[in-house]
């Protein structure tokens, strides 16, 4: 009888990834990123188990979403309390924050919990094209 491979922490060998994300879709950056993160391109992938590479996002400040959402999309938080509702547009969020637009879009694409949070730890992002992780000699990567 065959039994099923399951990843274990040990065997995991993670690589370095630098992604220029200078005039592409927001959304369609963001899942390539959350795939690599959560380790969906490897053969020993694994659900429960964090099998992902790191990641290094550059020129998230120049990113481009499609259609009128720039205008239509609203960020929405809730403190808890009566009249606690906070809103946020794209544009207002872009301008004041680009990584954390983006952060937020592969965030929602990642399991929910304490296995996506430690897959998002691995997320580095720059609003420009320097990073600090030059000593990791991360792989350009196309998306």
């Amino acid at each position: 009888m065959k039994k099923t491979y399951t990843a274990k922490k040990e065997d995991i060998k993670r690589n370095w990834y630098l992604v220029d994300a200078k005039d592409k879709i927001l959304g369609r950056v963001a899942t390539k990123v959350a795939a690599i993160l959560r380790g969906k391109h490897k053969a020993v992938f694994t659900p429960h188990v964090d099998t992902g590479d790191n990641v290094v996002v550059i020129n998230t400040a120049k990113i481009r979403i499609s259609g009128r959402k720039s205008k239509q999309k609203v960020y929405r938080r809730y403190s808890g309390y009566p009249g606690g509702l906070r809103e946020v547009t794209f544009e207002k969020m872009f301008t004041n924050k680009p990584t954390t637009v983006f952060k937020l879009a592969v965030r929602r694409m990642l399991p929910t919990g304490a296995l996506g949070h430690v897959m998002l730890k691995k997320l580095k992002i720059y609003a420009d094209d320097k990073h600090a992780q030059i000593a990791q000699k991360p792989q350009i990567l196309e998306v």
